[in-house]
């Protein structure tokens, strides 16, 4: 009897940008018609001044792990409410080109990096703009796959689902 094969591996980097949903609901429809997992990177910000004021630096830093556990959740949920997948969430701490090498490194299953274009007149977006330029991946040779940031969820899912013959 044949093995089923395990489907791919995506991962998302969770930020505050108008563009970061498109990411997250396109990977997360692909993941699930793949029979693959969805991997959400989270950052907390390190470059808090531990130097002085050490007691207001460990407040500040406690606050920032807390509004990310509190984003990383209602991403979890908003995706098992509307998807039906359950991501595996990944909170780390530092700067995004050493932690995205370091969780690249640590999980050789992640096969695609998902990102979405900027949608204002700016540019693309600092992630698409570094992970253009090549930075950030280390020794992997992993796909990126850059969605359009101004989709609605319906032309999103649309654009992840296979068509059904409709």
């Amino acid at each position: 009897m044949p093995q089923m094969s395990k489907g791919y591996t995506f991962l998302v980097i969770a930020d505050e940008s108008a563009e970061f949903p498109a990411a997250l609901y396109f990977a997360a429809w692909r993941a699930k018609v793949t029979a693959g997992r969805l991997v959400v990177l989270r950052l907390v910000d390190a470059a808090i001044d531990h130097t002085h004021w050490v007691s207001v630096s460990e407040e500040i830093r406690a606050e920032a792990w807390e509004a990310a556990e509190a984003f990383a959740a209602r991403i979890a949920a908003d995706v098992l409410a509307e998807v039906g997948l359950a991501p595996d969430i990944v909170i780390r701490e530092g700067e995004l080109k050493a932690e995205l090498k370091a969780l690249l490194d640590e999980d050789s299953d992640i096969r695609i990096i998902v990102l979405a274009a900027g949608v204002s007149r700016e540019g693309p977006g600092p992630l698409v703009s570094l992970l253009a330029r090549g930075q950030g991946l280390g020794g992997r040779a992993l796909p990126v796959v850059v969605v359009p940031g101004g989709l609605s969820r319906d032309e999103l899912k649309a654009l992840a689902l296979p068509d059904s013959g409709a």
